[in-house]
Formats: structure tokens, C-alpha cells, sequence
């Protein structure tokens, strides 16, 4: 692993009510790495993303981001995060792709991805197209620019929801399930996209249940459960032998 921190989460805990979801979730990930965050359903997976990227607040731990504090907790237990342009700022340096596409339907697949370099960056119209033309085509959709979202396949919105959140010029990208609402044959497009940013050294944290993606792509893969991570190691170390009898009994279900 390099030695850059991109993301540092350290005792992050989260509750919804009663419920306990994230019980003290410590994770570093260096620059370039691909984590693949795997384990049964409702073990906190994508509430710990959404927690990265302040689509939920933590209520206590420690979060940052290129070294800069999105949020931290004192002695007395306080959580705090800085201020929200700050937040804005932060968070800023990290693009989401989300299961369901999340696509504007009343607006093109070109303009679904200039959209937010325009309004949040405030950058030109003319300067943004042609970025945004080059990412179609690294997606394989530059015949789809002038095309509206219902007229797209799951596997092709979700390659635009990618080449949307990359238009941001993120640092790192986290990926919550983005193919589990997509049919197999279409799994293979979008998992192929996300191959090839591992392959160009993007930061990616990807919750996933794809286990060969897990397996081939990433450098190390953290199983959790109950809102613990029970067991974080290479790829092929996890799933070639895994340590914890909780990792194995879920591996042998899923594979």
C-alpha cells in the first residue's frame, strides 16, 4: 500500500434511532488502492460510504479526506464537523455512483453530465463539452450524447451515472452497489468500466456483491458485518483463505 492516505476513517460510529449500524468502523485507504467492501445485507456497507461523503452524519469518530478533517470527536465525546462550505469543499474530492443511476430524466445524457461541472464548478459551457464528449467515449457512449435516459439500458445509464460523477475530476470514487439493479448481462459493461479506472490508479472504495470483481480487481477486500469489519486483506489472501469463520460461511454462500 502507498503510503498517502486519501481516506482515513477511524471509530466512525452511526446509529438510526435505536439501532446500532456502523459499531466503530476503522479504515484507512491509500492513494490508487481499490478497496471492495463485501458482506450480508444490512451490515452497514453503504451506510459507512454515505458516512464518507457526509450523505449521513456519524455521531462519533473521525473522518478525513486527503488529510484534511471532515469531521473529528473530543475528549468529552462531542462529534464535530467543519463548517459546511468547508464540507462542500471536502466532500468535493469525492464522486458517487449510486445503485439506482440517480440520471435527470428530462435531461440529455450530455447534459446530465455537464450539468454539475457548470452550476457547482462554474465552469463554461464550451470548455466542459468536449471533457464531457471524452468520458462518453471512454464509457463507450458517445453515440448516446443527445440521448434522454428512458431511452437507455441499466447497464448504459449506469455507465453515464460514472462518466457524470468522473466529470468532477474527483480524486477518489466511491461505487454503493452500482450493479445490483442491473441484469447480469449488463453487469459485465459497467464492471468493465470500473476495471479500467482500477487499472488508471483511481482511488475506488466499491461496495459490491460481485466477488469475481472482488477477487480480480481490488487490492484488498474488507468483509463486515453486523457494523463491525470482521476481517480486511488482500484480495486474494480473503478469498483464498479466509481467517474469520464469519468471512468463511458468507464466501461459501456467495461463491
Amino acid at each position: 500500500m502507498m503510503n498517502e492516505a486519501m481516506i482515513r476513517a477511524v471509530d466512525v460510529h452511526k446509529h438510526f434511532g435505536p439501532v446500532e449500524v456502523l459499531k466503530g468502523v476503522s479504515l484507512e485507504v491509500g492513494k490508487g488502492e481499490v478497496i471492495a467492501i463485501i458482506g450480508p445485507s444490512g451490515s452497514g456497507k453503504s451506510t459507512f460510504l454515505r458516512c464518507l461523503i457526509h450523505l449521513e452524519t456519524v455521531h462519533r469518530g473521525t473522518i478525513e479526506i486527503e488529510g484534511e478533517k471532515l469531521v473529528s470527536t473530543d475528549a468529552a465525546g462531542h462529534c464535530q464537523y467543519v463548517p459546511d462550505a468547508e464540507i462542500r469543499r471536502i466532500c468535493g474530492k469525492m464522486g458517487m455512483v449510486f445503485q439506482h443511476f440517480n440520471l435527470f430524466p428530462h435531461l440529455t445524457v450530455l447534459q446530465n453530465i455537464i450539468e454539475a461541472p457548470m452550476t457547482v464548478k462554474g465552469m463554461r459551457r464550451d470548455e466542459v463539452v468536449p471533457k464531457a464528449e471524452a468520458l462518453l467515449k471512454k464509457v463507450g457512449l458517445l453515440e448516446k450524447r443527445d440521448s434522454y435516459p428512458s431511452r437507455l439500458s441499466g447497464g448504459q445509464k449506469q455507465r453515464v451515472a460514472i462518466a457524470r460523477a468522473l466529470a468532477m475530476e474527483p480524486d477518489i470514487m466511491l461505487f454503493d452497489e452500482p450493479t445490483s439493479a442491473l441484469d447480469p448481462e449488463l453487469t459485465g459493461e459497467v464492471l468493465r468500466t470500473m476495471r479500467e479506472l482500477a487499472d488508471e490508479h483511481m482511488t475506488m472504495v466499491v461496495v459490491t456483491h460481485e466477488m469475481g470483481f472482488a477477487r480480480e480487481v481490488a487490492s484488498r477486500v474488507i468483509f463486515m458485518d453486523e457494523g463491525n469489519i470482521v476481517e480486511s486483506r488482500p484480495a486474494r489472501e480473503l478469498f483464498a483463505c479466509p481467517e474469520h469463520p464469519r468471512t468463511r460461511a458468507f464466501l461459501e454462500n456467495m461463491l
